[in-house]
């Protein structure tokens, strides 16, 4: 079973849902890096569950403890190690479905590979296993920083409701205005009204989560299997619920002419830019310092409170309406792990360009 995601910058977790605690290790840090742990809290208080009447109503806390790999304030070079208790769990929820295959979750598929399963909110499938990569992408965050790189995702749409195009976030603090994280207000305010709608018909409803990252070297990705787009969209389908990914035009390319995609060379300011931004920042599978921008797509919750048709594990037709505490959209909480998981690969880059450049810290 594969636990760990990264070369240099490698991040292995561990936990389940409703287990003791969730956590992780994190290898290959620089250091003498100022690691504020305040910073990493704000990461994980903006994923956890029971923040507004959108999410989850579980009531986690989502203290962090750190474990080692920090002294004085500074990264050691040492792994960092540390965790998050689980204070409100409820496995009596699941009791019911312990024998029952749950319809688009990986009960099925985790049962019939490993011939167990943690029946207990889905154990180790849960999205509560985020947490471990929201801390970790939160500590490559603040390396990223001393580099003058800046990554900011956003909702940009759920269900039918789409941010128009010309709203842009200019940092974080304009994401978090709302609580499904929409920078536009009046989209946001539609947003909500759906995702109630949603929850008041226990049902659930899909969206996307947009991604900028500015401040990129030239030079980051290796062709032709080690692309920079493929690396990040690794990443990003490796977040649960993730049903796509597209960088730069994506999909809309395809209805474009070359004459309309192309970006020409300019000489700017002493550089070499280009005059439009189509490739997303990615050419040839290399950054080649402007924005990258991306997009991933999310499925609706799989929990939902309406009668479904399924079969338990001898076979018989059965009935099933799940209970518990569940997002009826999951995109507000994604959009931090989408931010995480985009740190974790832009650092990873980097300290591999490092080992063959100049590149110091």
């Amino acid at each position: 079973m594969m636990n760990t995601i990264g070369r240099l910058f490698r991040l292995t977790s561990f936990g389940e849902s409703h287990g003791v605690a969730v956590g992780g290790v994190v290898d290959g840090c620089p250091a003498g890096i100022v690691l504020s742990v305040e910073e990493l809290q704000g990461e994980l208080d903006r994923r956890r569950p029971g923040q507004s009447p959108l999410v989850s109503g579980r009531k986690e806390t989502d203290r962090l403890e750190v474990l080692s790999g920090i002294f004085e304030g500074k990264t050691t070079g040492m792994p960092i190690a540390f965790m998050v208790r689980n204070r409100d769990c409820r496995p009596e929820d699941y009791e019911a479905l312990k024998d029952v295959f749950r319809p688009s979750h990986a009960d099925f598929t985790w049962e019939s590979k490993y011939g167990i399963r943690d029946w207990r909110g889905g154990g180790r499938s849960s999205a509560r296993e985020h947490v471990a990569r929201v801390v970790a992408g939160g500590i490559a965050r603040q390396v990223l920083q001393r580099q003058g790189i800046r990554i900011v995702a956003y909702t940009s749409q759920v269900g039918n409701v789409v941010l128009p195009e010309e709203y842009v976030p200019d940092s974080v603090m304009d994401v978090e205005k709302s609580a499904v994280r929409c920078p536009h207000s009046r989209t946001a305010d539609k947003m909500e009204k759906l995702i109630t709608e949603m929850q008041q018909a226990g049902d659930s409803v899909g969206g996307v989560v947009s991604c900028r990252i500015t401040g990129l070297p030239v030079g980051l990705g290796e062709p032709v299997f080690d692309r920079f787009q493929a690396r990040l969209a690794y990443a990003m389908m490796g977040i649960n619920a993730a049903k796509g990914f597209e960088y730069g035009e994506g999909f809309h390319a395809a209805e474009m002419r070359g004459s309309g995609h192309n970006d020409a060379f300019a000489w700017k300011e002493g550089k070499m830019r280009t005059a439009t931004n189509h490739s997303g920042g990615i050419q040839g599978g290399i950054t080649n310092g402007e924005e990258v921008y991306f997009r991933v797509a999310f499925k609706p919750v799989s929990s939902i409170r309406l009668p479904q048709d399924t079969v338990t594990r001898d076979g018989k037709t059965t009935t099933l309406e799940v209970k518990g505490r569940h997002d009826a959209c999951v995109v507000p909480r994604a959009v931090p792990v989408v931010e995480a998981m985009a740190a974790m690969t832009v650092l990873d880059f980097l300290l591999e360009a490092g080992k063959y450049g100049n590149l110091t810290f």
